[in-house]
Order: C-alpha cells, then structure tokens, then sequence
C-alpha cells in the first residue's frame, strides 16, 4: 500500500493508464486479425477496408508509445502486403 497521498494518486493513475493500455491494445489487434481473416476469405475489399481502421489504430498506438513506431510501420508493411499478394493471386 502507498504511504503518502501522490503515491495513492500514482496507484490510482497507473491503473487507469493501464486499462486503456490494455483495451487500445486488444482492439488494434482484433483490428489486425480482422484484416488477416478477410485475406483468408478472399474478401479484398473488407480487407482493404479494415486494413484503413488498422493503419489508424496503429499510428495511433504508436503515438501514444503503447508500441514502438518502427514496429506499427513494420505490421502496416505486412498486411499491405498480404493484401497485395491476395490480390495478385486472385
């Protein structure tokens, strides 16, 4: 337990950066995953579509320092691609 009133108000704090760390992070990956699955389907155009959502939700990620910039830059390469290749298949 904190012993002084700004260690409670830190306590406090942490735990409410914490849970929406957590919440942006699980939905920028339900976001990603929802990209892969229309890939999957051959469903391009939803795929494109949810591939617009993730690149947001990535930056957006990325500017809060919840991931390393590098790293949304390196999955926005990746689904673009997978896109790509989708496309030049079907």
């Amino acid at each position: 337990m904190p012993n002084t009133s700004s260690a409670s108000k830190r306590l406090r704090q942490n735990e409410k950066r914490r849970l929406l760390n957590r919440a942006t992070r699980s939905n920028m990956r339900s976001t990603i995953r929802r990209v892969r699955e229309a890939v999957e389907n051959n469903d391009l155009e939803t795929a494109k579509n949810e591939f617009k959502v993730a690149q947001k939700k990535l930056d957006r990620a990325a500017a809060n320092n919840l991931i390393h910039k590098n790293a949304a830059a390196r999955t926005k390469s990746r689904l673009n691609n997978l896109i790509k290749n989708a496309a030049q298949t079907a």
